[in-house]
């Protein structure tokens, strides 16, 4: 029997899509025109410098997406200032038209088996409002959900972790975190966590290695 009792997630890349893979949405309803946004991050990071800064530390993930934010936001003649401006902007009235389904069937499929559930964002209502929660159904299957938009504790620091950890009530060893960017998944692996390092291009088998390490079986649902 396993002895992992909890599968922790990121929200933004894990469970929802990702910016880059939603440029068609995002230009309709901004009214841009099609192939106005390039940049496409872990999709072609040759052709993203801006990224390539952020993966190797010279920038965080917040200034990254600030700046896109705020070019995005010109393009449209606006001022942007916070990032949930572009995210709710160009996602729209509908937010669950971008969450994964390999998402929803992982977060089921763990549900049957006891698992509990919880996730660890460094900017959940950061980048898409308070009011987001509300909209979203799926996010009412999680006990417990630690956003550094109020604590202000960013992932990779080990707090961010120990947050999780004492309000589950669980020893690091029993959570299977899952995030899409390897600075938080080393940081999780130095906590103590088992830490499944999530790709934005294989979603159904990244999940299937986070459900076989809680000892789920593999999800049944669309493949890479």
């Amino acid at each position: 029997m396993s002895v992992a009792q909890a599968l922790v997630l990121d929200f933004g890349g894990v469970i929802s899509r990702t910016l880059f893979e939603t440029h068609e949405l995002t230009e309709s309803a901004l009214g841009l025109a099609s192939g106005t946004l390039t940049w496409r991050g872990p999709f072609d990071p040759a052709g993203d410098a801006l990224w390539r800064d952020m993966q190797a530390g010279t920038i965080s993930e917040r200034d990254y997406w600030m700046q896109r934010t705020r070019e995005v936001g010109r393009r449209v003649g606006e001022e942007w200032t916070r990032m949930e401006q572009f995210v709710q902007r160009a996602r729209g009235a509908d937010p669950a038209a971008v969450i994964r389904p390999e998402a929803i069937a992982a977060v089921e499929a763990a549900a049957r088996a006891g698992k509990r559930l919880a996730i660890l964002s460094n900017e959940l209502d950061l980048f898409y409002g308070a009011d987001f929660r509300r909209k979203l159904p799926l996010l009412q299957r999680f006990e417990l959900i630690v956003d550094a938009t109020y604590s202000g504790v960013l992932k990779p620091d080990a707090r961010a972790y120990a947050a999780v950890t004492e309000g589950l009530g669980l020893p690091a060893a029993a959570c299977v975190f899952v995030d899409d960017q390897p600075r938080n998944v080393q940081g999780a692996r130095d906590a103590g966590m088992l830490a499944v390092a999530f790709d934005v291009r294989a979603p159904a088998a990244s999940y299937a290695q986070a459900l076989a390490r809680l000892g789920v079986p593999s999800l049944a649902c669309a493949s890479d």
